[in-house]
């Protein structure tokens, strides 16, 4: 499996590892897919931190996308997003897709990525409920779900309320 920053070239098929990954009978459209096009096309979105996963054949398996967020005046990267193929989870894809973000964002000299998501799962990775540093999400109800993972250029001044980017309101 090889980790690489998403091309042009890659829409298309993160488009359907998108569909794949986040199917509802129900929609005709994921709202997944809705929103990945809408943060793609904003201001906040941030190329360097929208990855794929490569399989062994070339073939996409997996993405993630983030976006900028904020704290007060300082710039946070959001993991948006993160879908693997169904026929490729329990296989360390995500994992690998989340490691890379962490590591691209640490090189940007981001002070911490923020993700709204399961705990057990992100908890691996060093992502701890956003209120132990003084931070909070938008939704109250989202409680321990909503996390931080501090890094290299982390900062314990910046406190308060995480504000995501528009698209997310206008979905």
């Amino acid at each position: 499996m090889l980790i690489r920053r998403e091309t042009p070239a890659d829409l298309a098929a993160v488009r359907a590892v998108t569909i794949a990954s986040s199917y509802k009978p129900h929609e005709e459209e994921p709202v997944e897919v809705i929103l990945r096009d809408s943060l793609q096309k904003g201001e906040d979105w941030i190329p360097a931190l929208s990855l794929v996963a490569e399989g062994v054949d070339g073939a996409i398996i997996g993405h993630a996308l983030s976006t900028w967020g904020r704290i007060g005046t300082t710039p946070v990267p959001n993991l948006s997003l993160l879908g693997v193929h169904g026929d490729h989870r329990r296989r360390g894809v995500g994992a690998a897709l989340v490691h890379a973000t962490l590591a691209a964002a640490d090189a940007l000299d981001a002070p911490m990525v923020v993700v709204l998501g399961d705990p057990d799962f992100y908890g691996r990775f060093g992502f701890c409920p956003s209120t132990d540093f003084g931070i909070v999400g938008e939704e109250p109800a989202w409680g321990h779900m909503f996390q931080i993972r501090t890094l290299a250029a982390y900062d314990p001044s910046v406190r308060g309320e995480f504000i995501y980017p528009e698209a997310f309101r206008s979905i």
